[in-house]
């Protein structure tokens, strides 16, 4: 049976059905290729972003009236006198303990001192004894003297009677020294206070053995006078031009955060320490309240005379390679310039710069690593200053 001449569809109809998908998937591929073009040119711009490094910039700063040094420091009791025994016993009793407060000449401790004692007493009788003899050889020679007149002795005698009370005179005077000694002694079986202040240390108890003597064991007791503190510190010696005496500081502890106390440089030891590369100085501070402790670590910030011509920038601006101190800087076209620059002096929380650096150069504060002189950077936001005075 032939076929419906209906039923096949024309050819026509065919190839326009054919071309309408072709249409359709040129059209298909043409716009995943342009999506992914656009992606990809995205991505570019997103990398090429990324590439560049943003970075924060400051101004270099200038200084002010002055400065602040923060060095270590530490306190000591303005006076301070380890008390050691001057005779040997054992410690008959104490009665103060640390931390009681003490006048000067207060009992302290006592010691038993028996063989002091004894040596004492004999010293009496020995006394007693050269007087008897001293007494009796003057008498002696005066008798002899009176009989000179006499004829009835030589000269030669008379003058020998003489010497011998001398003689029994100078042993008397002896025994009287040897008695004054040892009575001197026994009042230093009472240990008392030097001067007014704390026991910082009690070093002994009832019933030990006391040598006499500083360079024999521990010491008995240490008194201080804490009203006032000394504060020792290390000046480097760059430093030591710009501190005299009377130069204001102001001295924190750890144990009162947030708390400060004026000091002031006493003396300084006038030499520079070849081991640490400082001079010793000596600041004294009131301590009136007791609210700083003798022996404690201080944080001490003094007050220097400030070059107002200098620029500071902080510590974290400087770079330090191979080829020695830099700071990067960025240009007006955003590129990045490295320059040598040296150091005038370091003030803890900004740096001031010696040479190398001009007042309007725009300072990145922390530089990324691998910065390169040429590279461009972005800017993150608007210059600060970078010292703690004005520009």
């Amino acid at each position: 049976m032939p076929p419906d001449p209906a039923a096949v569809p024309p050819r026509r109809t065919l190839r326009i059905a054919g071309l309408a998908l072709i249409v359709i998937a040129a059209a298909v591929v043409a716009g995943g290729i342009a999506t992914r073009a656009a992606s990809d040119a995205r991505l570019r711009e997103r990398a090429d972003a990324q590439a560049v490094p943003t970075v924060a910039v400051i101004a270099p700063g200038t200084a002010g009236a002055g400065a602040a040094l923060e060095l270590p420091g530490r306190l000591e009791a303005y006076s301070r006198a380890p008390i050691y025994a001057r005779v040997s016993g054992y410690l008959k009793s104490w009665t103060v303990d640390i931390g009681t407060k003490v006048k000067a000449g207060q009992l302290l401790a006592e010691i038993e001192t028996p063989d002091l004692d004894q040596q004492l007493l004999q010293a009496k009788a020995d006394l007693a004894s050269a007087q008897a003899n001293a007494a009796l050889a003057a008498s002696t020679a005066k008798r002899w003297q009176s009989m000179l007149g006499s004829d009835s002795v030589s000269r030669q005698e008379a003058d020998e009677k003489a010497g011998d009370f001398t003689t029994k005179q100078a042993i008397a005077q002896a025994a009287q020294a040897n008695v004054d000694r040892f009575q001197a002694l026994k009042g230093f079986t009472r240990i008392v206070a030097p001067f007014d202040g704390i026991v910082t240390a009690r070093s002994t108890d009832v019933g030990a053995l006391i040598n006499a003597g500083s360079g024999v064991g521990p010491e008995l007791f240490v008194v201080s006078d804490t009203r006032k503190l000394r504060v020792y510190v290390g000046l480097p010696q760059s430093y030591v031009s710009m501190v005299r005496r009377g130069a204001r500081a102001r001295i924190s502890v750890p144990e009162n955060p947030g708390k400060s106390y004026p000091a002031t440089v006493e003396s300084t030891a006038q030499a520079v320490n070849s081991a640490s590369g400082s001079m010793l100085i000596q600041l004294a501070v009131d301590n009136a309240a007791a609210e700083l402790l003798p022996g404690g670590f201080a944080s001490v910030s003094l007050d220097l005379p400030r070059n107002a011509a200098a620029l500071s920038i902080p510590p974290s601006a400087l770079m330090f390679d191979k080829t020695g101190l830099r700071v990067a800087t960025v240009g007006v076209d955003n590129k990045v310039t490295l320059k040598p620059v040296t150091i005038a002096r370091d003030l803890g929380k900004v740096i001031e710069i010696g040479s190398g650096l001009a007042a309007g150069d725009r300072v990145i504060e922390s530089p990324p690593d691998g910065i390169a002189d040429g590279d461009l950077v972005r800017v993150a936001e608007p210059e600060r200053k970078g010292g703690n005075g004005k520009n």
